[in-house]
């Protein structure tokens, strides 16, 4: 007896989860590739693209919707080359019809479903469309049969739309760079810290000073933000900056969107309290929070950031971890068909495990209602300091939920694992190191970064894949991917003093120059110029959910022409900054990562150095503080290619601070050299 569905597409050959969920669909789905263009030429059909990711919510619903029904899938097969493509395998096909959709609506998100000429031209799309038409949105049938008329009856309308959108995408950014800024003059410089107060001071216009964080629902981390609060205080020592930050972030802690269950972080918050979260799980997320806890813990020494900073790795290395080395990518939102209910209790279930002596003071301390306080269930969240719920009483019954919850089906896992994401959580784990001490971090950091260079990097054509998938490697590596590659580099180097890791950093800034550069030699492309299946290469400018890949080379130009006394590196940076400037002081919540290089420039690079055999063991010391601009060198020996190491060997616990190419007088003692910088 064959137990598998009826129904088998093509998508039953590829590796990732989102396609695979998709594979018994009756669309006769297919990959992203050229075969579909050349099938949509011959057939003379449209091409229905339908991309979403294994942990979206509204992507499940559409598919229970439409894509699972005979009906629609008949009528979608007669008339259209329909192809579906996993936004986190393939971000760049996602960011190019994004733009898209974008153009012609004002809005975006996934499920995106647009529609292309055979040529790959978008000209009509939209998100989630359901099968019966409500509020003012169109049924999915009736947008099937709109855009089939109107490919029969109205050819050249569309390709007219096409053309339009197609340019718009092109021109995407273009007048964001036209006008270049001061960088020649003698009398001006680039970055000042009264800017960096101004920046500061818009970022905290849009602060909600009750709940934390910034605007109102859906309320996202926004962690770049919050950095650059804390370099303002830094820098500036403006009190409110550094409150602020430190007020958002405990208040995510307190809510929902923190699991105080089994620890991690979910998306975003679906309200401004930061209760109901949209329940996915994403590596990113967890490693861009990590980061941040980890400077705030720097500043404050705050216990609770401590105790979140571990319980979210121990989350991470518990669900999230290939135990080899590498990352998944997430974790859904859903189970058994149900946004949350993973995480969920009743007011019984909570009153059945837990303690009754207990019982009131914990449903009162986690909001928790007979009737429920989110959907008829509850969510556990608290409007009180976290450390309160660390008493031993409170540890234990968190302890017999967390085991009564495993005993529940699991949200579904997307064991892809992405470089880009990999490279973030190896940075969030040796910043974590920094703040904390921990030599477990520095030695996941370090065994994440050998199962990536195993893994990923294909060494006889020297590049990096960007998804690995049970074996199978995906796609050539984006921009993303190798400048926070080169990040990452450059963090293992800060906390283990190797120099090795800041040439493998070079390596890969100088294969980014070739392959990536733009045609002025500023920005780059986010993808490679060997890459031939998109029909645009884009740059992409903008902090959204994860660092414009632009804004992390930036940084690593910096930091490494200051490494290597590459001037042309840092002459490119400051014109990537000159070029950035209006838009980050106009708008720095959406350029706040950006706005880090640029609050870099204001300070001016400190360069920390020791060399010697015990210049390694100083490192825990050093980088328990927050030391936002420091470029930091302990390492064992002097290094050629390196001349801030060059006549400090064999000398030490000799301390030196380096500023514009020159040195203060050798520090003898780490508590003078400490209290100095």
């Amino acid at each position: 007896m064959n137990a598998n569905p009826p129904f088998t597409n093509k998508l039953i050959h590829e590796s990732s989860p989102y396609l695979l969920q998709h594979a018994h669909n009756p669309v006769d789905w297919m990959a992203w590739s050229a075969e579909i263009f050349q099938l949509a030429e011959k057939q003379n059909k449209p091409i229905l693209l339908s991309i979403g990711y294994a942990a979206c919510h509204w992507c499940h619903v559409m598919e229970r919707e439409s894509f699972e029904s005979e009906e629609v899938a008949t009528y979608m097969n007669t008339h259209f080359i329909n192809v579906k493509v996993d936004r986190e395998e393939r971000p760049d096909v996602d960011h190019i019809y994004m733009d898209a959709l974008q153009a012609m609506t004002g809005a975006g998100g996934w499920p995106l479903n647009i529609f292309l000429l055979p040529n790959g031209k978008p000209f009509f799309g939209g998100t989630y469309f359901p099968p019966i038409a409500m509020h003012q949105r169109a049924s999915w049938m009736e947008v099937l049969k709109s855009v089939q008329e109107a490919y029969v009856r109205q050819p050249e309308k569309l390709i007219e739309q096409s053309e339009n959108l197609t340019n718009h995408i092109a021109q995407t950014g273009k007048a964001l760079l036209s006008s270049k800024g001061s960088i020649d003059s003698a009398n001006e410089p680039l970055a000042t810290k009264e800017e960096l107060t101004l920046i500061g001071n818009r970022i905290l216009h849009n602060a909600d000073t009750q709940w934390g964080g910034f605007g109102t629902a859906p309320k996202f981390p926004q962690t770049f933000s919050i950095q650059m609060l804390f370099r303002n205080y830094y820098i500036n020592h403006h009190e409110a900056s550094m409150v602020h930050g430190v007020r958002s972030l405990d208040k995510m802690i307190q809510g929902g969107i923190y699991d105080h269950i089994g620890g991690g972080f979910s998306r975003y918050s679906t309200d401004v309290q930061w209760q109901a979260p949209h329940f996915e799980k994403m590596l990113y997320d967890n490693a861009l929070l990590l980061t941040v806890l980890a400077e705030a813990y720097q500043i404050t020494k705050k216990e609770n950031y401590k105790m979140v900073i571990e319980d979210t790795i121990l989350f991470i290395d518990r669900e999230l971890s290939n135990e080899a080395g590498g990352y998944f990518a997430a974790l859904d939102a859903d189970s058994e068909g149900i946004e949350g209910k993973y995480y969920t209790w009743t007011y019984d279930e909570i009153k059945a495990h837990v303690d009754s002596k207990i019982f009131d003071d914990f449903c009162a301390y986690y909001q928790i209602k007979e009737e429920g306080n989110w959907e008829h269930t509850n969510i556990l969240w608290t409007q009180n300091n976290i450390e309160e719920g660390r008493i031993a009483t409170f540890e234990k019954a968190r302890k017999i939920l967390f085991n009564e919850r495993a005993k529940k089906i699991r949200p579904a896992l997307d064991y892809k694992i992405i470089l880009s994401w990999n490279n973030l959580m190896v940075i969030a784990l040796c910043k974590c190191f920094g703040a904390l001490g921990e030599e477990k971090f520095k030695n996941k950091a370090i065994a994440t970064m050998q199962w990536l260079e195993l893994n990923l990097y294909n060494e006889s054509e020297n590049y990096f894949y960007h998804t690995h998938t049970k074996g199978n490697k995906k796609s050539y590596a984006f921009l993303e991917d190798y400048a926070t590659l080169i990040q990452a580099y450059i963090q293992l180097q800060i906390i283990t003093g190797e120099v090795a890791y800041l040439e493998k950093a070079k390596q890969w800034t100088e294969y980014v120059q070739i392959h990536f550069l733009d045609e002025e030699s500023i920005f780059y492309y986010y993808t490679a110029a060997y890459q031939n299946d998109i029909i645009i290469r884009k740059k992409e400018l903008y902090d959204g959910a994860q660092p414009s890949a632009n804004a992390v080379m930036c940084a690593n130009l910096i930091y490494l022409g200051s490494v290597f006394d590459q001037t042309k590196w840092v002459h490119q940076a400051e014109q990537m900054i000159s070029n950035m400037k209006k838009m980050m002081l106009q708008y720095p919540n959406s350029y706040s990562y950006w706005a880090q290089s640029f609050s870099q420039l204001a300070a001016g690079v400190s360069e920390l150095v020791s060399v010697g055999l015990n210049a390694p063991k100083a490192i825990p010391s050093v980088l328990a503080k927050f030391l936002p601009h420091h470029l930091i060198l302990f390492t064992k020996k002097e290094d050629e290619n390196i001349m801030m190491t060059i006549g400090k060997q064999n000398i030490d616990n000799q301390y030196f601070i380096c500023k514009n190419n020159t040195c203060s007088e050798p520090i003898g003692h780490l508590d003078e050299f400490l209290a100095n910088i």
